[in-house]
């Protein structure tokens, strides 16, 4: 019987600079897909995020080639394959200028089928 389940890993939350969201475990799924749902985002900001897999949940590398990036309001989604147990994003949230951090209000979602 294929399971399947919805974790959410950022709800309403206000990003700013380099974020991680929290590990999620990940070993029994087969697939795994990402989704960020950007509520508000600071005119020129653009958030960067990158898969980061792990075999314990405390040591983490780069998967995928490139980083998903995020401009605008509204929802974006992208698959991983090929991960090992733990499973996160690893991002920065920029501005396009110098004077501001820039912010971006999301919820992120982690999907997850075995």
């Amino acid at each position: 019987m294929k399971q399947s389940f919805t974790a959410v890993l950022e709800r309403n939350t206000t990003l700013r600079g380099n974020f991680k969201t929290e590990p999620y475990e990940v070993a029994w799924a087969n697939e795994a897909r990402w989704f960020i749902n950007t509520l508000a985002i600071e005119p020129g900001t653009e958030i960067k995020a990158r898969v980061q897999i792990s075999p314990d949940g405390l040591n983490w590398c780069d998967v995928d080639g490139e980083a998903q990036t995020v401009s605008d309001t509204g929802t974006v989604s992208w698959t991983t394959s090929d991960f090992g147990g733990w499973l996160r994003l690893n991002g920065d949230v920029a501005s396009g200028t110098e004077d501001t951090q820039g912010t971006a209000k999301v919820q992120i979602y982690l999907a997850l089928k075995g």
